[in-house]
C-alpha cells in the first residue's frame, strides 16, 4: 500500500470518528441540561424546605451532620433530595415504625384490623416512603445528568484530538510522494504467500 493512501484512509476515518465523538458529545450536553433542568424544575415545584439553622430538627445527631450545610435551603437539586430523604425523611419514619418497614407494619396491621393507631402508622410510613423514593429518583437522575455532562467534556476531547491527528494526517499526506510506500517494520512483500 502506498503511503499517501494509508494516510489519506486513516485520516478519513479519524474524521468519521470525531463527527461520531462530537455529536456524541452535544447530545450528552443536551442530555445534561434537559435532566438537570427537570430535575430542579420538579424539585422547586414540591416547595420542600430543609429546616432551619439552629431549630430542633436538625439538633438531632443522625440529621445535623448531613443537613446542616442545607440549612434553610429550598431543596433544588439531586444531591439535596438524597440528603433529605435519607438522613431526614428515614430518621423520622423509623421513629415513628419503631425501626420496622412499610410491609412489616403493614402484615401486622392486617393480623390486628381494630389497632386504629397501627393502621395510622401504615399510612403515615407508606406516604414517607413514597417521598421518599420519589425523592431518590430525583437523585437518580440528577447523577445521570452529572455522568452525562463527564461523558460530554471526554468525547469532546478525544473529537477534538481527532480532528487535530486527522488534519496532521491530511497535511503529511500532502507532503508525501505518490510513489512512496508504507514501511512496516518486519514486513517485506517476500512475505506473501506465492500464488
Amino acid at each position: 500500500m502506498r503511503r499517501k493512501s494509508f494516510d489519506i484512509l486513516v485520516s478519513a476515518t479519524g474524521m468519521v470518528l470525531a463527527t461520531v465523538l462530537l455529536a456524541a458529545s452535544g447530545l450528552m450536553f443536551w442530555a445534561h441540561s434537559f435532566v438537570s433542568d427537570n430535575v430542579r424544575t420538579q424539585l422547586s415545584a414540591e416547595k420542600i424546605f430543609f429546616p432551619a439553622a439552629g431549630t430542633e430538627s436538625l439538633n438531632d445527631p443522625a440529621i445535623k451532620p448531613y443537613l446542616s450545610k442545607y440549612a434553610g435551603q429550598q431543596l433544588t437539586n439531586g444531591d439535596q433530595a438524597k440528603a433529605y430523604a435519607d438522613h431526614f425523611i428515614a430518621v423520622h419514619l423509623k421513629g415513628i415504625s419503631g425501626g420496622k418497614t412499610y410491609s412489616e407494619l403493614s402484615a401486622a396491621s392486617i393480623a390486628a384490623p381494630t389497632d386504629a393507631a397501627l393502621a395510622g402508622k401504615v399510612a403515615t410510613v407508606f406516604k414517607g416512603e413514597t417521598l421518599r423514593g420519589l425523592l431518590l429518583n430525583a437523585y437518580a437522575f440528577g447523577k445521570m445528568a452529572q455522568v452525562a455532562f463527564i461523558g460530554a467534556f471526554i468525547a469532546l476531547g478525544a473529537g477534538a484530538l481527532l480532528v487535530i491527528l486527522s488534519v496532521l494526517g491530511l497535511l503529511h499526506a500532502r507532503r508525501t510522494s505518490a510513489e512512496a510506500a508504507l514501511h512496516v517494520p518486519g514486513w517485506h512483500p517476500e512475505h506473501l504467500p506465492a500464488t
